[in-house]
């Protein structure tokens, strides 16, 4: 037993330096290098001040501007350290009922808006922490933002067209808009 301690030991030594110190610093060095912006969080600062991430979605609830997915992160909204989804089944009542909630609250906000809601302004994205939400949700709150702004409508989606981005690569995923980049641009058109 003696004769395998000794060699079990150096091993467990020496793959926590490689495992566990050289390699983390490795992959941290390499990625402040070749990928700095991504490396440091996609940090978004506007006059000198950070104002969010590109890539972990905020809680916007102001009516003047756009408003992201839920986040079903909690009890603190967008909480990446909490990132996960809800791991509600379409059959929990509770899902329903927090959907329910959040249409009730989307039609109080803009009483005259008839169109339909789309999913993802009433559901969770499976992080949570989803920065971008689909044109379509952008477009539903187009009549909010522009009475709130007193902004043409015209004008609202024009930012919105402008700041849309489309799938990677032409086909991966859908056609979306950061949040808080439509927000940022909506702040420095008005």
């Amino acid at each position: 037993m003696k004769s395998t301690f000794r060699p079990a030991l150096v091993l467990f030594a020496m793959l926590t330096l490689i495992c566990g110190v050289l390699y983390p610093y490795a992959v941290t060095g390499i990625g402040k290098v070749a990928f700095s912006s991504q490396a440091d969080g996609s940090l978004v600062t506007r006059d000198g001040q950070v104002v969010g991430s590109s890539l972990i979605g905020q809680a916007f609830t102001s009516p003047q501007y756009f408003w992201s997915r839920p986040s079903a992160t909690g009890p603190m909204p967008n909480n990446a350290s909490a990132s996960g989804g809800s791991n509600l089944g379409p059959t929990n009542p509770a899902l329903a009922d927090a959907v329910k909630s959040r249409v009730d609250a989307l039609k109080a906000a803009d009483p005259t808006n008839t169109a339909a809601i789309p999913v993802d302004l009433v559901t969770a994205s499976s992080s949570g922490l989803d920065p971008d939400i689909s044109i379509a949700a952008a477009y539903y709150q187009i009549g909010r933002i522009a009475r709130e702004r007193k902004m043409a409508t015209e004008e609202v989606k024009a930012l919105i067209d402008k700041n849309s981005q489309t799938p990677y690569l032409g086909f991966f995923g859908e056609p979306r808009v950061n949040v808080l980049a439509l927000n940022l641009a909506l702040d420095q058109r008005h």
